[in-house]
């Protein structure tokens, strides 16, 4: 993290900020930067991150880009490494033009992958060197290379870990089980029960403060492209799950979610082994939706799992991350700033969608910075971010790069 906060540096002051340092926080470095060519005009806060997601299963080393048909594939190629990009050359190009229309600043942060831990407390710090007019944030996708998109929303997030303890040593299963209960079996038989037949979440008061979209909202949301059938054609799976009353989009997009990403316990090497594990283990986390509190949740869910546990067994409830949702009006300048260059470069007016994604530092920002947040992203489902051979299509980096430009253009005009 300090090697790319170094970079970041260099990169910054190479394309022509007037000034850039790295900052030390809690945990990894922001790396900060600006270029202030008149305190009448508005300024854009550039937010992005330079951490990444772990590695696993990649057909080419994941640390040497490799661009392969017009597409380049690295992790962080999209996420968040080849969007952040995208903004420091549009910046370069536009200060060595000599058409840099407003005053910009780059706040690029080292944890968002484990949802920005420290980051709201050096904002709270820095007020005064970060004011700015709009956060301006690529870390969002786009429907599709021929039909733009600006996300309009995200949603927050709660994760927990969960210890199922059983026994006090593993078992035999042979001599033992039967008699004492399996903490394998236990913690699957709980998580079942998170989750009704008809896709709603079962924990007590999880809805309560779930916003709701009126039904024109709902219509406009609608009007985004999207085939099912190609859909799950893409990911190879017959059929879709989610919520009973709701389109799959509306799933990942405004409605919260339960969703087990990780469980293990017992033996899992080569072979048999008959073993009755002492423990079990699972990450579980829950996508939430604007007016839902992680924090609350986060209380609930401990709440009602470890309400739920047998007597035969002893729960711990974890939580390791989260953070709010998100919404960004379609009716304030930078949002109209954005619609414009977009159509100006893809030929298309962008379709607002809401991302079922979380960043949940942008939430923090509006509450501790009280400045509002437009997600500019240029990514694509195809991308694969977070996954192994993350990749990103050299003609959507020239595209951010074509399109960034625009954007200050016409910020600048409608903010006078």
């Amino acid at each position: 993290m300090y090697k790319a906060a170094e970079y970041w540096k260099e990169t910054l002051l190479e394309a022509g900020a007037d000034k850039a340092e790295i900052y030390e926080i809690s945990g990894n470095p922001v790396t900060y930067g600006e270029k202030l060519i008149d305190p009448a005009l508005p300024t854009v806060l550039i937010y992005a991150h330079m951490d990444v997601m772990p590695i696993d299963l990649w057909d080419s080393p994941p640390f040497e880009p490799e661009i392969r048909d017009g597409i380049i594939f690295a992790r962080g190629a999209d996420d968040d490494k080849g969007q952040s990009m995208m903004h420091a050359k549009a910046f370069e190009l536009m200060v060595k033009t000599d058409t840099l229309p407003c005053n910009v600043k780059f706040m690029i942060e080292g944890e968002e992958e484990v949802g920005s831990p420290n980051l709201g407390k050096w904002c709270e710090q820095n007020k005064g060197m970060l004011k700015a007019d709009v956060i301006l944030v690529s870390d969002t996708s786009m429907i599709a290379p021929d039909i733009p998109s600006i996300t309009a929303g995200v949603r927050g997030l709660a994760y927990w870990e969960v210890k199922v303890t059983g026994p006090n040593k593993d078992l035999h299963s042979g001599l033992f089980g039967g008699a004492v209960a399996n903490p394998i079996n236990v913690l699957s038989s709980m998580i079942t029960k998170m989750v009704d037949e008809k896709g709603k979440i079962t924990i007590p008061g999880f809805y309560n403060d779930v916003m709701e979209i009126s039904a024109e909202e709902r219509e406009l949301l609608g009007r985004a492209p999207f085939n099912v059938e190609e859909y799950k054609k893409a990911i190879e799976v017959d059929e879709l799950a989610g919520e009973e009353g709701y389109s799959a989009t509306e799933h990942t997009g405004i409605r919260p979610t339960f969703d087990v990403c990780g469980i293990w316990g017992g033996y899992t090497g080569e072979g048999a082994k008959t073993v009755l594990p002492s423990q079990a283990f699972a990450k579980i986390s829950c996508r939430l939706v604007p007016d839902q509190d992680h924090l609350r949740i986060a209380g609930l869910f401990k709440e009602h799992f470890e309400s739920i546990a047998p007597k035969s067994v002893k729960v711990e409830v974890t939580s390791l991350h989260g953070g709010q949702g998100y919404v960004c009006p379609i009716d304030i300048p930078a949002y109209k700033a954005a619609e414009k260059a977009y159509t100006d470069v893809y030929g298309k007016r962008p379709v607002p969608i809401r991302s079922g994604g979380s960043i949940p530092i942008i939430s923090t920002f509006e509450e501790v910075l009280g400045i509002k947040s437009l997600l500019m992203g240029f990514g694509l489902e195809s991308d694969a971010i977070h996954s192994p051979n993350e990749n990103y299509p050299l003609e959507q980096f020239y595209n951010g790069i074509r399109t960034i430009p625009l954007f200050y253009k016409y910020f600048a005009e409608m903010s006078k």
